[in-house]
């Protein structure tokens, strides 16, 4: 509990603009040992940058917990910020994402996964989040991602079936297939040869439904990733729903320009899942 309440304590403290009425209590996602872990677990470094609060180094992963501010739908939403695998954009990407959500009747889960530079760990995290957020009595689980945050979305809804860690406790017997991802401005999806689907994917018509946002001067990230999962999904005959803007650039969260876009169309896609 202490450790709980001293990761909480840190993330509020570099990301304290929110309401405290959204946030609820934040879940350790492994009480016990982390997995394949390169450190002992500790409060994640956090700093405030020049308009991002970002976490710098998760050891101890958890889940930040917001609830609906109107009727609930009963649906839940884990969302991963992104940050290059390196650091997490955590207010940008996560917490005002969460509130938004929370705002549309949601549960929003916030993830802090495993950084710096730990795929393998954050898949690990990713799956462990939507199987406990699964044992919350949540009948409908998905993810939302942005840049990295988002390849760890759709490494999740694509990997679901080949699992990640040895189980831990009995939340680990559900299923950690999210039931529907969200990719915004998604990163590292074209990773094979040639610009090709990253090969850890496996797409297939079991892939959960997709909606995928991104735009062609993002010419390092979204713009090449956004359409090649995009044809991969529509290859396999798994639903996806692309929406591709000439210009938007990178890192926008919900804020100016494309982040103004983006929130309606998932919010109208949303409404059909």
């Amino acid at each position: 509990m202490k450790k709980m309440m001293k990761t909480a304590c840190a993330m509020l403290a570099v990301c304290g603009t929110l309401s405290a009425q959204y946030v609820m209590p934040t879940i350790e996602l492994w009480p016990q040992q982390v997995p394949a872990a390169r450190e002992a677990k500790a409060a994640p470094a956090a700093r405030q940058g020049r308009d991002v609060a970002y976490l710098d180094r998760v050891s101890n992963p958890t889940l930040e917990a917001f609830a609906p501010t109107v009727e609930t739908n009963g649906k839940a939403v884990v969302v991963c910020p992104g940050g290059a695998y390196s650091v997490l954009a955590y207010d940008k990407e996560g917490q005002e994402v969460a509130q938004w959500l929370a705002s549309q009747g949601y549960t929003a889960y916030v993830l802090a996964y495993r950084v710096p530079d730990n795929r393998a760990g954050a898949l690990q995290d990713a799956q462990r989040a939507v199987r406990l957020v699964r044992q919350r009595g949540h009948k409908v689980v998905g993810m939302i991602g942005f840049s990295a945050g988002a390849s760890l979305t759709c490494r999740a809804a694509t990997r679901w079936a080949q699992p990640a860690y040895e189980p831990a406790d009995e939340a680990d017997a559900l299923s950690c297939r999210p039931d529907f991802g969200i990719l915004i401005y998604p990163a590292y999806l074209d990773e094979g040869p040639g610009g090709t689907l990253t090969p850890e994917l496996t797409v297939s018509a079991e892939t959960p439904p997709l909606f995928v946002f991104g735009t062609e001067d993002d010419v390092r990230y979204s713009g090449p990733s956004s359409l090649t999962i995009t044809d991969a999904m529509r290859r396999a005959g798994a639903p996806v729903e692309l929406h591709y803007l000439a210009r938007g650039g990178h890192g926008y969260g919900m804020r100016a320009g494309a982040g103004l876009v983006w929130p309606p169309l998932v919010q109208a896609w949303l409404a059909k899942q």
